[in-house]
């Protein structure tokens, strides 16, 4: 693995998460949680992985990515604001009225953003429908789809993966941020996903797992989920920490809809080595 490329993309998250927290304080809400869990996919997928061109986000070859768990916008703004698709001072727009980045990614609204997702359980369906879409256009494309583990108890995300499994649908990559924390309680005690992975090979899914926050880890099991793609459907379970990056914010449900105050932001961009910067 190119260390230099990892510390690139190291940096990079210490950027997104620095962002996340500054929309969701300049806001006043947003998912900070996770947000801040996902951090290492998204810049695995947008900086190094995904064909995808800011200056033109609708060209037919682009690989697709749903955010089926649409509510964590502040993480998925970030990553397009850096990639280029919309200036970053936007960000300070969030959830206001008359924006093109409201609580819920609209796609045709805001550029970058290929399906408007919220409605959880729904991501997966549609990711399928792009890849097969795709297929029959005689097009090459990857579609990701990254969900909650929280929204993994919805009834369509299992009907969805009984299909892509018993046609064999390629290239398409789901990947669940396995952080364990829901909206008001700890997965295992709202509803238990376990045994996940048995879950998804009984529906004829390839299965990988990896630490979801370990940059390395993540470029390296997404690189070979791609591959994988090519002979059939492949889930990624990145097992990762909700709030990542900041101390008081991990692991806690409390922080799954909380922006950070005046007090909380200095703490927490002070954890980060960020309290000196400026933007946004």
């Amino acid at each position: 693995m190119d260390n230099k490329l990892i510390s690139e993309l190291e940096s990079l998250a210490v950027d997104l998460r620095y962002l996340i927290l500054k929309t969701t304080h300049n806001a006043g809400v947003g998912h900070t949680g996770g947000s801040l869990s996902m951090v290492e996919i998204l810049s695995c997928l947008y900086f190094h992985i995904m064909n995808i061109d800011p200056d033109d986000p609708a060209k037919e070859e682009r690989d697709r990515f749903i955010l089926s768990k649409g509510h964590t916008t502040p993480g998925y703004y970030s990553a397009l604001a850096r990639r280029g698709y919309f200036p970053e001072s936007e960000l300070k727009t969030f959830d206001q009225m008359g924006s093109r980045l409201q609580a819920h990614p609209d796609m045709n609204k805001c550029p970058g953003v290929d399906y408007s997702s919220g409605s959880l359980g729904q991501g997966l369906s549609i990711g399928i429908g792009m890849a097969l879409g795709g297929q029959a256009a005689g097009r090459h494309f990857n579609t990701f789809v990254l969900m909650g583990d929280g929204e993994s108890q919805e009834g369509q995300v299992w009907e969805a993966a009984m299909y892509a499994g018993a046609h064999n649908v390629k290239n398409i990559i789901a990947i669940v941020d396995y952080n364990k924390v829901q909206l008001a309680a700890k997965t295992a005690d709202t509803l238990d996903l376990e045994p996940l992975d048995q879950k998804w090979k009984a529906f004829n899914w390839s299965v990988l797992q990896c630490d979801g926050n370990s940059m390395e880890k993540v470029l390296k099991t997404l690189l070979q989920a791609v591959d994988m793609s090519r002979k059939g459907p492949v889930v990624l379970l990145a097992h990762t920490t909700k709030g990542k990056g900041v101390s008081f914010m991990e692991d806690t449900f409390e922080w799954h809809g909380k922006a950070p105050n005046k007090e909380e932001l200095k703490q927490a961009l002070t954890e980060l080595g960020c309290l000196d910067r400026e933007e946004l």
